[in-house]
């Protein structure tokens, strides 16, 4: 009786383990294909023409956007069903906010400044 006791927390012990490691396993698979699809999609889209300079959301489910097709530089307002030319705009008196632009930085970087701002709160 006692040995029968011990083989099935032994093999409890062993179910578990493997349950453990295959549970890593695909942790792990999961990890290296979210960072391969994300560096094709991060390289698709700089090789492209089209750039969003910035999105504001303004409602649920609607956004302007400043957008640069090429050389110009458009305002599009953006719905759940369509997308609106706002118009041109002069790329010379737009501001851009260097300290929000993230490309470039790692992550670690990018954690230690939300970290800093938390702290000066």
């Amino acid at each position: 009786m006692v040995l029968a006791l011990n083989n099935s927390s032994t093999g409890s012990f062993v179910q578990f383990l493997t349950v453990f490691v295959l549970f890593i396993i695909v942790l792990l698979i999961c990890a290296f294909t979210t960072r391969f699809v994300a560096g094709y999609q991060k390289s698709k889209m700089m090789s492209g023409n089209i750039h969003v300079l910035e999105t504001l959301k303004i409602a649920n489910n609607k956004y302007i956007q400043i957008i640069q097709i090429g050389d110009k530089t458009f305002a599009v307002g953006i719905g759940k069903d369509n997308v609106t030319m706002l118009g041109e705009l002069n790329e010379e008196s737009l501001i851009i906010n260097e300290s929000e632009n993230f490309e470039g930085m790692d992550f670690k970087s990018m954690l230690e400044k939300a970290k800093n701002i938390k702290l000066k709160k």
